[in-house]
This record gives C-alpha cells, sequence and structure tokens, in this order.
C-alpha cells in the first residue's frame, strides 16, 4: 500500500442480500492520495454513495480492506476514523446559533468549552463566516447555511472529509461559487476529500482525481482531462461530456470514415468496427456540400449558446455552437465537420484512440 494513500479501497465488494443477488459494489480498488480531492462520480445507482458510507463507516464491507491514513479501519465504526462527512441537507440544528452547531461536534466529544470555542472561531473563520456566531440557521441563506456545515466538519480536524452530493440544493450561481470555495479551502488547508456527484461539471471544476462508477464497478480512474480527453469506453465517454455514439470503420491505414468525415485517431486502431464520441461542442458548422450534409430540425437559444439538433445521414446529431451572431433557422442546411478536440475513437473492449 501506498505510504502517500490518505484512503486506500483493496478488493471492496459491498453486498445487501444473500449471494445470490448483484452486489452494491463489485471488489473495487483505489486510492485517494494525501491532500487531494478525489471525485467519485457516476449515474444513479452506481454504488458511489455505497462507496462513500463505507469510507466513513456508515456501511460495513462484505469484504475486501479499507485504508485511511494508513490504517486498516475495515471493522471500526464511524466514531473511530476521524473521517467528517457533509451531507446534502446540511443537518444543522434550528434551536442551535452558528457557534454552537459548530461547537457541536466538539463538545460532545469531551472537548473543554474554552477550546470548543477557540476552534469553532477558526472554523468559522475559515469558511468566511466571521461575525455570524450568534445566527440562527433560519436566518441565513442556502450557502450560509451550507458553510455552517463546513465548519462544523472541519473543526474536527478529520484525516478524511467526505461530501455526499453537497451542491444539489443551491442554485445554478451558489453552486458555482460554492465549489470554487471548497476547492479553494481543500488546496489551502491541504485536505485530503473524498467527493460524491453525479454532475460531470462539478466534477471536472473540483477535482485534483476522478473515479466513474458503473453498475457497482469502476469504470475508469484518472484526472480530469484524462477522463474528457481519453474514455476508454463507451460508458465513459458518453457519460463525461454527453457525447453521442456514431458506429465507424478504421481502415488498414488505421484512418476512421464516419460517413463522408475521415478522422485520425490520437493512437493507431486496427482495421475493423469502431465506436466514435463526437461531445456536442466538437462539431463545427460551415457551407453546404462541405463534410456531413445536414439539416437543422430544432434549436434552443441557452444565453451562451444555441443547442441544435441536426437531421444528417448518420442521424440526429446535438450540436452546441457558441455563435450568436449567426443563429440558423429551422430548416437550413449546411455542412458539418469535426474539430480535433472532443473525439474519442474507441474500439469495443478497448482504450481510446
Amino acid at each position: 500500500m501506498s505510504t502517500q494513500a490518505g484512503i486506500e479501497f483493496r478488493e471492496v465488494t459491498k453486498r445487501y442480500g444473500p449471494h445470490p443477488l448483484e452486489p452494491a459494489v463489485k471488489a473495487i480498488s483505489f486510492e485517494v492520495p494525501l491532500g487531494t480531492l478525489t471525485t467519485i462520480l457516476g449515474p444513479s445507482g452506481c454504488g458511489k454513495t455505497t462507496t462513500l458510507r463505507m469510507i466513513a463507516g456508515l456501511e460495513s464491507p462484505t469484504s475486501g480492506q479499507i485504508f485511511i491514513a494508513g490504517k486498516d479501519v475495515s471493522s471500526l465504526g464511524p466514531a473511530q476514523r476521524n473521517v467528517s462527512m457533509m451531507f446534502q441537507s446540511y443537518a444543522l440544528f434550528p434551536h442551535m446559533s452558528v457557534l454552537d452547531n459548530v461547537m457541536y461536534g466538539l463538545r460532545m466529544s469531551g472537548v473543554p468549552k474554552a477550546q470548543c470555542g477557540a476552534r469553532a472561531d477558526v472554523a468559522l473563520n475559515n469558511v468566511g463566516l466571521v461575525g455570524f456566531d450568534a445566527r440562527l440557521p433560519s436566518e441565513l441563506s442556502g450557502g450560509q447555511q451550507q458553510r455552517v456545515a463546513l465548519a462544523r466538519a472541519l473543526v474536527l480536524e478529520p484525516a478524511v472529509l467526505l461530501f455526499d452530493e453537497p451542491l444539489s440544493n443551491l442554485d445554478a450561481r451558489l453552486r458555482r461559487d460554492m465549489r470554487e470555495e471548497i476547492r479553494s479551502l481543500q488546496q489551502r488547508l491541504k485536505l485530503t476529500v473524498a467527493y460524491v456527484t453525479h454532475d460531470q461539471s462539478e466534477a471536472l471544476a473540483v477535482s485534483d482525481h476522478i473515479i466513474v462508477m458503473d453498475r457497482g464497478m469502476i469504470a475508469q480512474m484518472g484526472t480530469p482531462e484524462q477522463l474528457y480527453e481519453y474514455p476508454t469506453s463507451e460508458f465513459v465517454a458518453a457519460f463525461m461530456g454527453e457525447a453521442r455514439l456514431f458506429a465507424a470503420t478504421a481502415d488498414v491505414a488505421g484512418l476512421v470514415s464516419l460517413g463522408p468525415l475521415r478522422i485520425r485517431p490520437r493512437v493507431h486502431m486496427s482495421e475493423g468496427a469502431v465506436t466514435v464520441a463526437v461531445r456536442p461542442q466538437a462539431w463545427q458548422i460551415g457551407a453546404r456540400g462541405v463534410g456531413l450534409a445536414a439539416r437543422l430540425a430544432k434549436r434552443a437559444y441557452l444565453g451562451s449558446n444555441f443547442e441544435y439538433s441536426f437531421e444528417t445521414e448518420l442521424g440526429p446529431v446535438f450540436v452546441v455552437c457558441s455563435d450568436l451572431a449567426r443563429a440558423l433557422e429551422p430548416g437550413s442546411e449546411v455542412g458539418l465537420t469535426l474539430a480535433e478536440h472532443g473525439v474519442s475513437v474507441l474500439r469495443p473492449g478497448a482504450a481510446a484512440g
């Protein structure tokens, strides 16, 4: 085991019923390096929350081992793990002041009152809530309540900090602000963080590493750039960035034909059937007669871009276009080509090209 691992899973399986039932988590192994933020990402039911709860000690593994800061905690309860978890609901005590909410865990642990207050002051300062000590949760905004919950988790000085969908209750602008604050705080305090979300853009924005899960297994691990630019399966390609998948063919030279378009994969592909994953931003709209012939069926204006749905010989093609000066009208006929980024070539069961 790496001495630099803040969290390590070794062949961990979790079942909620007798053996014939499909396990919620299937023999997964991974590391969260000390002082980094790793996001566990995936659709509903993929096993990500079960994995987080096993780190916290709220669930016990059926088999395998879990290490935190080099210590085997597989059979230990939550109180013995030096882990703090921040839940989606915040779970603040409505009748307690901000200061009392933050001090609660310390007081339950028997820390002297004066020391509780000093540590709570530091935690509130870290999350930008100086001067809010006497307020009740009902007097705070949603973002401020989340900061109180974060301060309450930080004040315990955990070896590992866990986040379970922490931004899902916030509006879009506040989500963006809070994810930046969480990332800044994690980097400044060099916290070891495991972070669960189903939101790909959130994962890309906050993470040092991402673990993508699918049906209880790890589909792929890596940096945000590796997962976005070099997916190793159709599932990861489609999940990271809403890529559409198209059947295509690689020739003897490794050049891939997608209708009239020709693609040179980043890695040589042997001759045969392949899948091309194309993100909406990778399509380039040009003049009719160049590239893939396309007819605009629908459009949607989203303020910063247009979303276009085209009819083509490849089937429906979804395009995100930031050119607001030249809006296309339904029925327009254009030619579509592909940019270098946002396109991945995959062999079934093999690595991305």
